[in-house]
């Protein structure tokens, strides 16, 4: 079994309504196995945990949904 691992991103994710709009689309990768926004974070710190998927995947992930994500 692959060990899982949390990738931190900062983000511009930086209300509920923004977080509503990426929700859709990370609920739906199957290998993401939890997330949360810190918005309390100025830096709006997403945290992943993905057993398999690269952080150019996230990224995009996260892009398609219209905001940033940058690797921490």
């Amino acid at each position: 079994m692959t060990k899982m691992g949390t990738i931190k991103f900062k983000t511009n994710i930086n209300c509920i309504g923004c977080a509503a709009k990426v929700t859709p689309l990370l609920n739906q990768e199957e290998a993401i196995k939890n997330w949360s926004v810190d918005m309390a974070n100025p830096q709006k710190i997403l945290s992943i945990e993905s057993d398999s998927l690269s952080d150019n995947e996230l990224v995009q992930i996260v892009k398609e949904a219209g905001f940033k994500a940058e690797k921490l």
